[in-house]
């Protein structure tokens, strides 16, 4: 039995990205943990601190060193951490007098935060490679789709012709957002932690601050002066990146459960069938999204409230980021993968659109009519007018531009305002200039 989705091996399929998931792992996290502790060896010793030969040894042993987890257990339910345990099996495994500078000047949080960093930053590089590729699938729809009109809703309510291509482009659009917005934060949150007892570095003495620029020089991590283990502020940015990737994705798929309804039937997905109704086919890939943007929103909320860290180390504020970080990660992993699965199998009804947007009777046309008699008469006259032809459309039928025909002699091309082509142009002009932006300025 198991209390979360993420793990059953009846709903994991569904909630799970073995791939993220896989960094989070207690294999994996005691890997990076003594890949730190290597490191820190190496570092230590190329600025004289600790001997050459020992930190050679530190990190061979590290290397190969494979704990088993449950190994740790009793000491992490007693501590509150794995270090200890960690560090008490790499020094019996290095042995001889190179244990004595196993973890020299360092702090169990140390090592688990520049642990969870490494893990991050492999977690965002596969994040990005699959936004790269979902944003690459929604534009090449957005392109095909680029003239195909289709009902633009606001509020659930009819409005006014828009084109499908334009709606696919905009769920790519923050997407790239994203991918600019995790290459600035980067430099911020992909930083190594190196701050003692009590972040002042004291037993490394004058080598502090080289021992902290060798030990990012070693793991390829950005090197912050200050240590940031009290002030999480980076990795509640990283949460809020996560989260808005999965808010964006969210919103598209609440997109396309709407295009799926009974009566709109827009666009058609590979779906779930039900038990017990053979002609359903439930958008389920479309609903996991909602369900994970609105996971992961609920959980950057606690990713906050890890922020206010008590003095120097908080061990309540530091639970609440492990219990929130790692699902948030796997969701977002979940969410993009689902997300191209979806795109990749939807199937646009370019005829069904046209459908419903003829059965509004030209009432979609109202604010373009309203305009186009603007410039025959005043604007508060006109809008009387379409709505005298609004009134009489929807009490007895026929084309709301066959009624205002009859109702003025305005110099207005009825029949061309009547296809929705006429209408998207702007929209059109739009996507051409994102799909192409270096166009314009040539």
């Amino acid at each position: 039995m198991t209390a979360s989705v993420f793990d059953s091996l009846i709903f994991g399929g569904l909630f799970t990205d073995d791939t993220v998931a896989a960094q989070f792992e207690d294999r994996e996290q005691i890997r990076s943990m003594l890949r730190v502790e290597a490191a820190l060896a190496i570092a230590e010793a190329r600025v004289g601190l600790i001997p050459g030969e020992a930190a050679q040894h530190i990190d061979s042993v590290a290397r190969t060193l494979d704990p088993d987890p449950s190994s740790l257990s009793a000491a992490t339910t007693r501590d509150g951490v794995p270090v200890t345990a960690l560090i008490d099996s790499l020094r019996e495994a290095v042995g001889d007098s190179a244990a004595d500078f196993v973890h020299w000047g360092a702090t169990s949080q140390d090592i688990m935060d520049t642990s969870l960093v490494l893990r991050m930053r492999e977690v965002t590089a596969i994040l990005d490679q699959r936004l790269a590729g979902l944003v690459d699938t929604l534009l090449t729809l957005a392109r095909r789709h680029a003239g195909t009109p289709m009902l633009g809703r606001t509020r659930s309510q009819g409005a006014v012709p828009t084109s499908f291509g334009l709606k696919a482009a905009g769920w790519a659009a923050p997407l790239q957002r994203h991918r600019t917005r995790l290459a600035e934060l980067k430099p911020r949150v992909l930083a190594v932690q190196l701050g003692g007892a009590a972040g002042t570095r004291s037993v490394l003495g004058e080598h502090g601050m080289r021992v902290l620029d060798e030990l990012a020089r070693e793991l390829t991590l950005a090197c912050p002066v200050l240590p940031w283990h009290s002030h999480r502020d980076g990795m509640a940015e990283l949460a809020g990146w996560l989260s808005l990737v999965t808010g964006s994705l969210a919103k598209l798929g609440q997109d396309i459960i709407l295009l799926t309804q009974t009566g709109i039937s827009e666009v058609r997905v590979g779906g779930g069938g039900s038990s017990t109704m053979p002609r359903k086919n439930n958008p389920v890939g479309a609903e996991l999204l909602v369900a994970l943007g609105r996971h992961n929103a609920v959980l950057l909320g606690e990713m906050h409230q890890a922020m206010i860290h008590d003095h120097e180390r908080d061990g309540a504020a530091w639970n609440s980021e492990w219990l929130s970080l790692p699902q948030m990660a796997v969701s977002a992993g979940t969410a993009i993968a689902r997300a191209r699965v979806l795109i990749d199998g939807l199937t646009v009804d370019t005829q069904r659109m046209s459908d419903n947007l003829q059965a509004l009777n030209g009432l979609a046309c109202a604010e373009a009519a309203l305009f186009a008699l603007a410039r025959h008469m005043p604007r508060r006259e006109a809008r009387q007018l379409v709505n005298t032809a609004v009134e009489r459309t929807g009490a007895d039928g026929g084309h709301l531009l066959d009624r205002l025909a009859a109702l003025t002699d305005a110099d207005v091309d009825w029949e061309a305002l009547k296809h929705p082509s006429n209408q998207i142009t702007t929209a059109i002009t739009m996507l051409e200039q994102f799909l192409d932006p270096g166009a314009a300025d040539s």
